[in-house]
């Protein structure tokens, strides 16, 4: 065969001719990957590329790499990280531990599906104010019937109290960068966004602007979510590996029916 029938409209493969099981060269979008991408393109290039269909601006590749920095890791206070950690410390296997960062950092509430929404938003509604106050009024039904109705304003913490710095240095960095319209807009109307919403911005609202200003859809943000916050959690079950539940960094939890703290009980009686 000339053609390998092994092709995708992302991908395509030219197999070797004494093996067609072995690729001779293979294509991005039309961009030879080891021929001519590999040692002139950067990470961001290539993810962009598989993305989108076409190769970055500098800019865009740039802002690519800031975001992949910002979100690289959410520490040990989030919850996906906090579920790969308590895989890393019971001696699950690699996969396990990061299918339990994926699995509780995928949701609406701080997670990848919040993204997702935040993103459907800013195509919604623009840079247009009215356009946000009602968005965050009365928020749309979900797309599925596997979401329930979202609780809060996508891209803003429910359980927050004031902006934590960390978020601002995002949004400040990446608005600076950005040739899109998102990320300037929520930087001049951050403060009236989180009157409206009665929460502060959270680092889900940032990426979703940033996603947004470099042209993803919604679903291709809340993938590329998930993606980038998996270096952090990976590192994190390292650390914790070998080590003893006991030693688990954060906080002790206190049970309200600690059976240590009852009295004798049938069973202990001789």
């Amino acid at each position: 065969m000339s053609v390998s029938p092994i092709h995708t409209r992302i991908w395509q493969e030219t197999p070797e001719p004494d093996n067609p099981f072995a690729t001779q060269m293979a294509r991005c979008h039309g961009y030879d990957v080891y021929g001519a991408m590999l040692g002139r393109a950067g990470w961001a290039d290539m993810v962009y590329l598989l993305f989108r269909g076409e190769a970055p601006q500098p800019w865009q590749a740039r802002m690519m790499d800031m975001l992949a920095v910002a979100m690289a890791n959410a520490g040990p206070r989030d919850p996906s990280v906090h579920a790969a950690m308590g895989g890393g410390i019971g001696g699950s296997p690699a996969a396990s531990s990061l299918m339990a960062a994926l699995a509780v950092g995928a949701g609406q509430s701080g997670g990848a599906r919040e993204v997702f929404l935040a993103v459907r938003d800013w195509l919604d509604c623009g840079c247009d104010l009215k356009a946000w106050r009602e968005r965050i009024a009365t928020r749309p039904e979900p797309i599925e019937d596997t979401w329930p109705t979202p609780e809060h304003a996508a891209g803003f913490d429910v359980n927050g109290v004031s902006t934590p710095l960390i978020v601002r240095q995002a949004l400040e960095a990446l608005a600076r960068e950005s040739q899109g319209p998102r990320l300037s807009w929520l930087q001049a109307n951050c403060v009236t966004l989180e009157e409206a919403a009665r929460s502060p911005l959270a680092m889900t609202g940032v990426a979703a602007a940033a996603l947004a200003d470099l042209g993803f859809l919604p679903a291709q943000a809340e993938m590329l979510f998930l993606l980038l916050r998996l270096p952090g959690a990976a590192a994190h079950v390292l650390e914790q590996e070998g080590t003893s539940y006991k030693n688990f960094p954060f906080y002790p939890i206190e049970l309200e029916d600690d059976p240590a703290r009852r009295g004798p009980t049938l069973e202990s009686l001789p």
